[in-house]
Formats: structure tokens, sequence, C-alpha cells
């Protein structure tokens, strides 16, 4: 399949490079890597964001020329990455498009015209790196660097299951390559706002606990009185999850509209992907998320009653508080 992608960027001209609304690590760092690849390529590509490029993100390579946009602009192909539809970029046009879907999820989904979709790897970043390798473009410092990037966050810093020897193996070649893993980790890592540490305070402070489950919330006041962003909300459930012995942590996040984001993270125990796809969202069997309708106490309720019965049976002498 990946001939036949790079067969299809060759017949073309005009790129548009795009992932998933409030886009992550390996979204960010693969559309920038696969934008400059294709200019190498001697391709006219833009990178183009529903919501732009988050702060913690915005030190990369090329982030300074992501376009935010609610609409693709005119073009040969669009090029997808992360999605598993082209509602998730939320950009108008997209369906009128010629489209190139690079994915790695599991719930990865034939949509476009290409489908290149490969769950064996731990991000779209080692697709990216394929890409490049087979078109013959060298992996500079600045490419390695966005790549490393999607690496290192969809693997959560090289701890989530799945992690092997050849996501190493990569790391390493992209290392070789340029990128420096602790500047790369810095930013992310050590760049938080004043506004996410307050958010964090308050979640901490709703922590339940149900045996091997924990939760966390925040309601749209707090985000209003913290003066947060969306993406300050980044990487708060991990916090739950960190607890010893917990297995399966949950962070739901109020919306404008009344309904819940809710961030999955699992130990490795239980796929949470499968309890993610059931109410419409996806991702990874240890992290994914999805939206559900409020209020919180019935969507705590929902989300626990999908993960008992998905889940294998639970310690009952697990600690609850």
């Amino acid at each position: 399949m990946l001939e036949l992608v790079l067969r299809e960027i060759r017949a073309r001209r005009r790129f548009v490079v795009t992932s998933h609304a409030r886009p992550d690590g390996d979204g960010i760092g693969s559309a920038l890597a696969c934008g400059q690849i294709l200019r190498m390529m001697g391709k006219e590509a833009e990178v183009v964001m529903h919501d732009g490029v988050p702060r913690i993100y915005q030190n990369l390579p090329f982030a300074d020329c992501v376009v935010q946009a609610d609409a693709v602009p005119p073009n040969d192909a669009v090029i997808l990455l992360e999605c598993d539809g082209t509602r998730r970029a939320l950009l108008e046009g997209l369906d009128e498009c010629f489209l190139i879907n690079i994915d790695h999820h599991v719930s990865g989904r034939n949509f476009g015209h290409i489908n290149w979709i490969d769950s064996s790897v731990m991000a779209t970043a080692e697709l990216v790196f394929r890409l490049a390798r087979l078109a013959c473009v060298p992996v500079d410092r600045d490419i390695a660097t966005c790549l490393y990037t999607g690496l290192m966050t969809d693997t959560g810093s090289f701890m989530f299951e799945g992690t092997n020897e050849h996501t190493f193996t990569v790391a390493r070649e992209l290392v070789l390559a340029g990128a420096d893993p602790a500047l790369c980790a810095r930013h992310i890592y050590f760049g938080h706002s004043t506004a996410k540490l307050r958010l964090l305070g308050a979640a901490l402070s709703n922590l339940h606990r149900e045996g091997p489950l924990a939760w966390i919330w925040i309601t749209q006041e707090q985000m209003q009185r913290f003066c947060a962003r969306e993406e300050d909300c980044e990487g708060l459930v991990n916090y739950a999850l960190s607890i010893g012995d917990v297995q399966v942590a949950m962070f739901f996040r109020e919306l404008p509209d009344g309904r819940f984001r809710v961030s999955l993270r699992s130990k490795g125990e239980v796929n949470v992907s499968t309890v993610a796809e059931y109410f419409g969202g996806g991702g990874h069997k240890c992290a994914s998320g999805c939206s559900i309708e409020g209020p919180l106490a019935v969507a705590v309720s929902r989300i626990v009653d999908r993960l008992r019965a998905e889940a294998v049976v639970w310690n009952a002498d697990s600690s609850t508080s």
C-alpha cells in the first residue's frame, strides 16, 4: 500500500496535509514532517489544521507555517493523518477532494480513495518515516525532530503497551538523523501553562476510586475561571492512571454544550479502545477517547458499566475511596 501512496503523490502537484481537530503530538509531528517531505519531493504542500498548533508544539520546525482554517484550500489531493473519517478534521470541503488516508489506529477506517492503515506500529510518525525512506527523501534534523516528537508522545514516552524493539529502532534512526530527545521532551513535558496546573489541582480534588478504576473531571465553569484552553486538558488523565493499583483511568471534560469528552487510559490489562469505539470514538488499546452525553453522573455510569462489560473480572479487594 505504501507504494500506491507514493505513486499517487508523484502523480500530483498541490497537496494539503492535515490531521484531526485538537491535534496531539503524533498528529502535529507527522503532519509537519509529511508537509516538508512533500516539499523536498518538489511538491506544493500546505499543512492546514482546524485548531492550529497547540502551544507545547509551537517550537517544532515548520510549526509557524501551519495554516489555521475551517476549510481546505484548492489542492490536487489531501493527506489525512490519524483520522477515522473526514469529520475528525473539521475542515469543510474534504469530501470533494482526492483523499489519501494514513493511520495506525486499530479503529482506522477505509474512507479515503487510498487507505494505508497499519495498526502494527505505535505512531503515524513511523509510517511517515517509511514514506520518506521509500521516496528517497533524506530525513534531516528538522524532519527527524517532528517525527521523534510524534513517536515519543504517542507511545507515552515509550511506556505504552506495544512499544517494542522496532519502536526503539525507529527512535534510534531519528536520533541519528538529528532529533534531540532531551530537547523534544523538554518542550512537551516542561512547557505547561499556569492554567493547566490549576486545572490539574481541580481535577485531582475530584478524584474518585472504584476498585481498579479511577476518574477525574473538569467542568466548563472551571475551564472559564482558569482561562484554560482545550490543550491544557491534555495528559491530565495520566495522573489518575499513575496510582499503583489503578488499571484504567478516565478524564471527563465538560463541553460548552453539556456533553463530556472522555479520555481513557489503561496500563494494558483492559483494551479501552473497544469502549471508546462503542461510544463512537476510538484510539489505541491503552489510550483512547470518545464523547458522551451528560450530565456527569450519567456519563460516568455509562462508561464504567461498559468497562465492566469489556474487562476481565475486577479484583474485589482493590481499595476504593
